[in-house]
């Protein structure tokens, strides 16, 4: 793989906190996983994520979601493997899926919303999903 190889494919598989606000603003037909326990999800999650985490990805689990939609993955952020595993089942599930960079860690900093017990405001994101 040369430069140009790798750098579109990153960019295939990736995502940041500004392309994602950007698509869920403006309907971009994306839909955010929340690849971390239950509770974690509960304290704090991205507005209008689904929890679904990576130890419970199966068939079963993910046969309601649209498989022409596309998917972000997340965990924690960077010290966080969940949103690459997430990702990893999500693709070997047929699925069309990005990994968000930096998690729920990224995703504050730059001072994006997020809801749960410990939900803190921010930029609001106004889904057209």
């Amino acid at each position: 793989m040369d430069r140009l190889e790798f750098y579109q494919a990153k960019l295939a598989y990736e995502t940041d906190s500004w392309d994602l606000s950007e698509a869920l603003n403006n309907g971009g037909g994306i839909i955010v996983i929340d690849a971390r326990s239950p509770e974690a999800y509960t304290l704090e999650h991205i507005p209008t994520a689904i929890n679904i985490p990576h130890r419970s990805m199966s068939e079963a689990t993910t046969r309601d979601l649209d498989k022409s939609k596309s998917y972000v993955t997340y965990c924690d952020g960077i010290g966080c493997n969940a949103s690459t595993k997430g990702a990893l089942n999500m693709a070997k599930l047929g699925f069309n899926v990005k990994e968000l960079l930096g998690g729920l860690d990224w995703w504050k900093r730059d001072g994006y919303e997020t809801k749960g017990k410990q939900g803190s405001q921010g930029k609001e994101i106004k889904c057209g999903c």
